[in-house]
Formats: C-alpha cells, structure tokens, sequence
C-alpha cells in the first residue's frame, strides 16, 4: 500500500509516515545518522507503533510476500522504531523471503519500505477480499475478530465470516469462534486475550460496519485497482485502512529480542571465519561494512534444512543449535559461523539452525556480496583461494567431496 497514495485519496489511514528503501537499508546497516533521522520523522507520532513492511516489488499480479515480510507491533517507543525497522528488512531477506522470490521468478535484491503508524486499539478488525479469492466470484469476502486483525491473519481463531455483492447486500453471515483476542501490552508487544463466554461466537460485525467496509472497498479499487486484500480496524466506531494489497495469508511478529549487548567490531569476527581469514584489513573492512546486525530470540529458528540460503552468519553472542533430519549436530557460540556458502551459490540450506539462547549475529547477504566480489577481483581471487584450501583440507582427512 501507498501510504501516501492513501492519504492524497483521503482514505481512512492511522497517522503515520513511509520510509524509503534506502533509508530502511541505511537503518538496517546501523547508519547512525539514519536512524536518527527515522527516530526525528516518526517523533510527532502518538505511540505506541505498528511497524509494516512495504517492498517496492511487494504485491503484483504474479507474486504477494504476505506471509514472508514482517509486521512488528506495539512497538512502545520512538527509540524502539529503529529496531523494529532493521527486523522488517531482515524478512525480506530471509530464506524464505529468498526461497519465494526465487519460485516465482523475482530472483532480484528487494527494496524494503516501511510505513510506521501509531498502533490502533481496535474493537474489531480483519481482513477484507474485493474478490473471493478462491472462486473468483465479483463478491466481498469479509472475516473479522475482536481486538488487532493478527488474531484473523496469523489462523488464531476461527473469525466469523462474511460474504456482500458489489452493492453492500450481504450475501452470507456466519458466526466464528473466537476464543482470544490480540491485545497491546503496556510496555511493548502483545498477548493473547481470553474472550468472554458470550462473545465467542457472537457476530462482531452488524449491518452498518458490513456496509462501511463494502464502501471502503469501493474507494480501495478506485486507488490501488481491482482485486485487493485490505486489512482493517474499527476503533470506536470508525472505519481504519491498515494494508491494502493483493493477497493477504498474514505473518506478523509481536515481541523482539531484548536489545541485548552493543555491537563489537564487525571486522575482527568477520577475521576469524575461515573463510575469510586471507583478505588483508582493507579487504576486511570493505566486506565488514556489508555486516548488518541480526537477532534471534531463544527458540527462533534461524535457517532451515533445505531452505534457498540469502545470508551468512557470525555469532557474536549466544549459542545456536544446528540440527539435521532431526538429529543434533553441534552447538555454536561466539566467534562461530554459518551459511558461507550461501553467499556463493545461493543454494538450499544442508541443516537447520535455531537460537539456543538469546542470540545476535552479523549476517551478510547474497544480495550484497556478490556485487563487492564481481566489483574487486583481488577479493574474489582471496576467496578461491579459501575454498581451495578447504577442498584440499577435506580430501586430506578422507571426506567424500560433493
């Protein structure tokens, strides 16, 4: 969604701002000037925060990364944007962002930009289809629950369902179960509500909200084209667009990791991968500064066993866990690493990697290597020799070579 496409239209928007791709990059490469600058334009804003994604070549035709790019919600405070900003890129470059743009022909480097808005407290919220996306038929398909959309997007509940024609006539109302709700927590991200008894099938949509909707998707064809998925929220009685888009199976990421420790010196963990361990420290800064900062919390899956790889990881604390056919491997802690060869053939994952504690890497990915490695031959003659060295290291202990 445009957000300022949206505001220019005079649909019913939460206040907010977009921010550019390479502001987003800029943010996620830890650029301090840009993080102020994105901590300055969303100050005016009322927290708490939803942070969305909105990739340049997000939804189309052929191909919706709903489902692969983040929503990160009630971020409390302007100082926690930057962050909840970095975890939106970093799910456009993920492997299974990567794996999905390499199924549906979009094997290019994403530009990620992110709309920041202050977090609704909704009644009621959902999802809206323009056109009934499994049979194609010219009708509203509606399915809404209590509290924040998430609880209809992520599968929570069983939302209650609604089909209207074009006019608004409703076609088919059908009770849900809706046990929970999604709520705001006081100090930053959400939790998961106990729906009284009498409201948990209760139809939480009457005739006059059914007919704000019908009408909101009306001005959405009118803006965006036909064929849309639009998110929305009812919050005292108004109407809210929240995502307008072509598809919508919904992912969205509620808590982050604590902050944990400050960034050490990217260029001396990058020294002790293997790797990496020929280039000289010009070549190593110039690799480094490629380095972006990425969290895990304790349980999170990192990369999984036959995924498309996107990036490359050093440890830089906490340990990881990596695992095969669902057999424990090893662990991995500080000064560690995996998914180098990600970065030179983008090919699938060989193991699954998952945060055995709070953990923080640097990750490089596909998207930024190769282009330093195509740009500067000396690098990329330092790398065949790493690999070199390796191959010849493999066959010396008697490993089969594949």
């Amino acid at each position: 969604m445009g957000l300022g496409d949206a505001v220019r239209e005079g649909l019913p928007v939460p206040p907010g701002v977009a921010l550019s791709g390479d502001l987003v990059e800029a943010v996620a490469s830890g650029d301090e000037k840009a993080i102020e600058k994105v901590m300055k334009a969303v100050a005016d804003l009322s927290a708490p925060f939803a942070v969305r994604s909105s990739a340049v070549d997000e939804d189309g035709a052929a191909a919706s990364f709903a489902g692969q790019h983040l929503t990160v919600l009630n971020v409390h405070s302007t100082a926690d944007v930057p962050a909840a900003v970095r975890e939106v890129w970093w799910s456009a470059n993920s492997d299974s962002a990567i794996t999905y743009r390499q199924r549906v022909g979009l094997f290019t480097r994403p530009s990620v930009g992110v709309v920041v808005q202050t977090l609704l407290n909704p009644d009621v919220a959902g999802v809206m289809f323009t056109e009934h996306p499994v049979t194609g038929a010219d009708e509203r398909l509606i399915e809404a629950s209590w509290g924040l959309g998430e609880a209809v997007v992520a599968g929570l509940v069983i939302p209650d369902h609604f089909r209207l024609d074009r006019s608004g006539r409703v076609l088919e109302r059908k009770a849900g179960r809706k046990r929970i709700a999604i709520r705001s927590l006081p100090n930053g991200g959400t939790f998961e509500q106990p729906v009284p008894p009498a409201q948990v099938n209760q139809i939480c949509l009457d005739d006059i909200k059914l007919a704000t909707l019908g009408e909101l998707a009306l001005r959405c064809e009118k803006v965006y084209g036909p064929r849309r998925d639009i998110e929305w929220a009812f919050q005292e009685g108004t109407l809210y667009l929240l995502q307008c888009r072509a598809v919508t199976t919904g992912k969205a990421r509620t808590e982050m990791p604590d902050p944990g420790p400050p960034r050490q010196d990217p260029v001396a963990s990058l020294q002790r991968v293997e790797l990496f361990a020929g280039m000289d420290r010009r070549q190593s800064e110039q690799i480094a500064r490629l380095l972006k900062e990425r969290r895990f919390a304790k349980g999170e899956t990192v990369i999984i066993e036959g995924s498309g790889g996107a990036a490359f990881f050093i440890i830089e604390s906490g340990e990881a866990s990596v695992s095969s056919k669902g057999v424990n491997l090893a662990t991995l802690g500080r000064g560690q690493y995996f998914g180098e060869v990600a970065l030179i053939d983008g090919g699938p994952r060989s193991a699954t990697v998952t945060a055995a504690t709070d953990l923080v890497c640097y990750a490089l990915t596909f998207w930024e290597f190769r282009p330093l490695v195509e740009r500067n031959g000396t690098i990329g003659w330092r790398l065949l020799q790493a690999l070199a060295k390796q191959l010849r290291d493999a066959v010396s202990a008697g490993q089969k070579i594949s």
